[in-house]
């Protein structure tokens, strides 16, 4: 049988993680990409390397996005991990 195990220190960890996940990480992700979002705009922000941070946002654009989601299902995923292990009696 496998050993299972949720400490004070783990249930911590994970509380911390699903709080930096849930605000301030993707809250800066989401400014992050609303900020080259301006930024990719030519009325706004214009010259040639302007030019390649507009031809190279979409790219990091997209990056943010799915970020942001993996971000969301390792929070579940270490949530439901934590459970499962609480009721098989892991608490420590």
């Amino acid at each position: 049988m496998s050993r299972v195990l949720s400490t004070e220190v783990a249930k911590s960890s994970i509380r911390t993680m699903s709080t930096i996940i849930n605000s301030d990480l993707t809250e800066q992700l989401r400014r992050l990409d609303q900020e080259g979002n301006t930024l990719s705009q030519a009325d706004v922000w214009d010259g040639s390397l302007a030019i390649q941070f507009r031809s190279s946002w979409p790219t990091t654009s997209r990056a943010l996005q799915n970020v942001k989601a993996e971000l969301e299902q390792l929070r579940v995923k270490v949530e439901k991990i934590n459970a499962d292990i609480m009721v098989a009696g892991g608490n420590a």
